[in-house]
């Protein structure tokens, strides 16, 4: 329980603190309109880096499904608790997309731009081409895993140092490949905010883009579990 307690409010944060980056920097009404890809991208870093902070030790802050899935088939994470992450993960990412609506409601209606207001709860790729896309996400998601697993390579980390690893390869990933799909790199951070999207009553809103979002859902675990396949491979010592 604790576990599906912790992924479940770490998740809800990451996408509050996510998407609300993207609203406030897209979206017409906001005071801090045009704020740019930088602070997104920055934004997108520091809203892992807080659940990470506080749910580090009851969880392991996985706060993502691909995460959870290679970290069971490499069994660093027992089989039997995937459910509760799972569990956890898809609800607080949703739960995390209805705070989003609920805050800035006033702005997404006022807002005439339909792309922009899809945007603030789920990624898209700036030029569609399906294999490319794919290819995106799973190395987005490859290089978030393995710089993870390889944060153990590194001799003296403490004091919350290996926390603020995780937030430099976020945002590094974000700087580098945030342009191509938005990076998901996480199944449950674009279908929670696009399940909400879908369900909220938002003022002119377009389709919620369902024939792209298998592509953030498959791809990352791809990624993920390829990432954790190499780390093994690799001899070390």
């Amino acid at each position: 329980m604790l576990i599906f307690i912790s992924e479940l409010i770490g998740t809800a944060l990451l996408i509050l603190l996510g998407c609300g980056v993207v609203a406030n920097v897209t979206l017409d009404k906001s005071a801090m309109k045009g704020g740019g890809t930088v602070q997104i991208t920055f934004g997108w870093g520091l809203a892992v880096l807080l659940p990470v902070f506080i749910f580090g030790k009851s969880s392991g802050a996985h706060l993502n499904p691909a995460i959870t899935l290679a970290f069971a088939a490499d069994g660093q994470t027992l089989w039997s608790n995937v459910p509760y992450y799972l569990a956890g993960q898809l609800l607080g990412a949703f739960i995390g997309g209805v705070l989003v609506y609920i805050l800035f409601k006033g702005h997404l209606d006022a807002d005439e731009n339909k792309d922009a207001k899809l945007g603030v709860f789920a990624t898209r790729p700036s030029v569609p081409n399906t294999a490319l896309n794919f290819l995106s996400e799973l190395i987005g998601t490859f290089v978030l895993v393995f710089g993870i697993m390889g944060i153990a390579n590194v001799e003296g980390l403490s004091g919350g140092l290996d926390k603020f690893l995780i937030f430099a390869i976020i945002v590094s990933i974000g700087m580098s490949l945030g342009g191509l799909t938005g990076y998901a790199i996480n199944p449950a951070r674009d279908l929670g905010p696009r399940l909400a999207h879908a369900l909220m009553p938002i003022k002119g809103k377009r389709d919620s883009n369902w024939k792209y979002a298998w592509i953030p859902i498959a791809a990352p675990i791809v990624g993920a579990y390829l990432a954790v396949v190499l780390y093994r491979i690799i001899p070390w010592n």
